[in-house]
């Protein structure tokens, strides 16, 4: 069987309709270079002129020779961007939150990738210990750029000891070598008290800086902790005072990288001011919030796009039906917050924010993202509304079930109210309150 990349659909109006390929179709080769993932068709296809071989259902090879002076795109779609699996990740992390899981979910749950193909395609971060020097190489052929790094620490023996693989020692080597090459990075360090804390995050940072500008952002956010740790390396939950001294260690590297380089570089989860019972730093903080998919100012966006949404006329009351809001432990008195806002702005009422406890994962979990459809079950039972608001990042992406495959209608039917996902936007938030679907 020949190798390539077979085409799911093609988009209306494109170069692929005008050449007539459908689905089915079976993408060999670009200039003669074999296509092995979407990496290769999305470089390879981005000159003006290409010979593009593709094979057809009965067998037939065609080659085309295609013009594209505007460089547009083909118009060719894939239903697995990858074409084969996505690489397993290799490391015993001692934080690993997969090796938390609770048993009996669904398996793909229970993957672990460190794939750098998914970090340029969906963001998704990579430790770099399963690349090898021609992996980088490519990365670095083709300008993957940002490339999403998992770092934890760069001291060689500790980073090895926490992610138990002799390999990833050589962190600073790797990315070193994007640096030099021009790949910029987006970093992420997991902190676990007592092991990459104190004067080693200290070292980390510092270390980090020495890849400026290409090195754009990192992230700092603590270690997740469910209830199924047993046989796992012990380590203890963030307090209080924790958290203060992590932020107060990460806002003097701030002031100070301000200072010296005009970024602020590093940034704290918002879990760590919500613990700490501090005030979220203002939106201007965060710069670009380059971390927000990581809990990096997510709260402090929202917040600004509520307020900016109450300023907007063409926004009203759409529907005043009695409304519940389930959101998880860490996050409830900030949605709290916002609601009452738009209480008064709106003069509207029956509008309750329920607090769930995570039974799934355990009471350490306060995220609403990890929240079970059990779980809200147990909250909610006995409650009466005609609407039920959560976010939508409670469900799988492609599919209206929770992570305990709860469907979306068997909720509905159990809490005999509707369910509506929002999007996690302040306009959104606001909208949805208001009546809006």
């Amino acid at each position: 069987m020949k190798k390539g990349a077979y085409i799911s659909s093609v988009d209306p109006g494109s170069i692929a309709e005008e050449l007539e390929l459908i689905p089915g179709d079976l993408i060999l080769s670009i200039d003669g270079k074999e296509i092995v993932d979407y990496l290769d068709y999305k470089f390879l296809a981005t000159n003006e002129e290409i010979v593009m071989a593709v094979q057809k259902e009965n067998g037939d090879v065609y080659e085309y020779e295609i013009w594209n002076e505007d460089m547009e795109d083909l118009g060719i779609n894939f239903e697995n961007m990858l074409f084969d699996s996505p690489k397993s990740c290799l490391n015993k992390c001692i934080f690993c939150f997969i090796d938390q899981m609770p048993k009996g979910m669904r398996d793909t749950l229970y993957f672990k990738d460190d794939d750098s193909r998914l970090s340029f395609l969906y963001g998704n971060y990579v430790t770099l210990t399963n690349m090898k020097q021609a992996d980088l190489e490519r990365l670095v052929r083709y300008h993957i750029s940002p490339v999403n790094v998992s770092v934890h620490t760069t001291n060689p023996e500790l980073r090895v000891f926490m992610l138990k693989n002799k390999r990833s020692g050589k962190i600073m080597e790797q990315m070193r070598y994007l640096y030099d090459n021009g790949i910029e990075m987006n970093m992420q360090i997991v902190l676990c008290k007592g092991v990459n804390d104190g004067k080693e995050l200290d070292r980390t940072i510092s270390d980090l800086t020495e890849f400026l500008p290409e090195a754009r952002s990192v992230s700092v956010v603590p270690v997740g902790l469910t209830r199924c740790r047993e046989g796992l390396y012990l380590l203890e939950p963030f307090e209080k005072e924790d958290c203060k001294r992590v932020i107060a260690q990460i806002e003097g590297w701030q002031e100070k990288l301000l200072r010296e380089h005009g970024t602020r570089f590093v940034y704290a989860s918002d879990e760590f001011y919500v613990t700490a019972e501090q005030p979220l730093p203002a939106e201007d903080a965060y710069e670009d919030f380059p971390q927000i998919e990581n809990g990096v100012g997510m709260l402090t966006s929202l917040e600004a796009e509520f307020c900016r949404a109450m300023e907007d006329s063409d926004i009203k009351i759409q529907n005043q039906s009695k409304t519940l809001i389930a959101t998880g432990e860490i996050s409830c008195n900030f949605i709290k917050k916002l609601v009452n806002q738009a209480k008064m702005r709106y003069n509207i009422n029956d509008i309750e924010v329920v607090a769930v406890k995570n039974g799934l994962f355990g009471g350490k979990v306060t995220v609403s993202g990890l929240l079970g459809g059990k779980d809200l079950l147990s909250a909610l039972s006995g409650k009466q509304a005609d609407r039920l608001l959560i976010t939508e990042s409670m469900l799988k992406a492609d599919e209206d079930i929770f992570l305990d495959d709860i469907t979306l209608s068997e909720l509905e039917d159990k809490l005999g109210m509707h369910i509506v996902p929002v999007e996690n936007t302040g306009e959104a938030l606001l909208c949805a309150l208001l009546g809006y679907e």
